[in-house]
């Protein structure tokens, strides 16, 4: 999923008029993505003359720390160690299934790539 990096767009307007959707706007003179209506098509990244559509994958840091950050939120509704150490176990099951979504979906997808 294509993301704007706000300090690097200067607002030019390209990936508006290139976008065939109309997923991009420039709400404050820098251009955002509508994760809704973006189809991933790549044509903002390929245009942008400042190189501020960036790619998902640059952000993996910054989830995991938002994830930690979520859980460490968590934690402070509970008082002992055992329940503090329940939870964390639960937040693993959560993220393992998350990650097994995402492998099963990639598979799926590759055969979907093999039906066209």
């Amino acid at each position: 999923m294509p993301w704007v990096n706000q300090e690097m767009c200067i607002g030019c307007g390209i990936c508006v008029e290139e976008c065939p959707v109309g997923a991009i706007s420039i709400p404050d003179e820098k251009a955002t993505i509508d994760d809704e209506e973006c189809i991933r098509c790549g044509r903002c990244h390929d245009v942008c003359p400042e190189e501020a559509v960036r790619h998902d994958s640059e952000r993996i840091p910054l989830e995991i720390e938002a994830n930690l950050e979520w859980t460490r939120n968590l934690l402070g509704h509970f008082e002992t160690k055992k329940e503090k150490q329940g939870l964390v176990e639960r937040m693993k099951k959560l993220f393992i299934k998350e990650r097994k979504v995402a492998e099963q979906t990639v598979e799926r997808l590759e055969e979907l790539k093999s039906t066209f």
